[in-house]
């Protein structure tokens, strides 16, 4: 394979990189814990919650607290898991990409 070749498939791969990461970014995933709902997209940024106000207790704010915690790590483990398997294809040496 010759030097230009090498720097077309460079070029080529730097661009559905980029897509791949545009992809992710907006592509919204939903973390759930049994009262509590919560979504993220592919930048990790809460977009939105949602409290099932019906088997709420306004004592418990505890409980609520560690329900919202379970539901955003539930959700940004999905979004680790999504950009692992999706950037994986471009090779872990590359340095910052995962």
């Amino acid at each position: 394979m010759n030097i230009q070749a090498l720097m077309r498939e460079a070029q080529k791969m730097q661009k559905d990189l980029q897509k791949t990461q545009e992809e992710l970014e907006n592509t919204l995933y939903e973390g759930n814990s049994s009262i509590v709902k919560i979504t993220l997209n592919g930048a990790m940024e809460m977009k939105s919650i949602s409290i099932d106000k019906s088997d709420f207790d306004n004592d418990d704010l505890e409980m609520l607290e560690d329900m919202i915690l379970v539901a955003y790590n539930d959700a940004l483990k999905k979004v680790n898991d999504d950009k692992n398997k999706k950037l994986s294809k471009y090779g872990n040496g590359i340095p910052g990409l995962m």
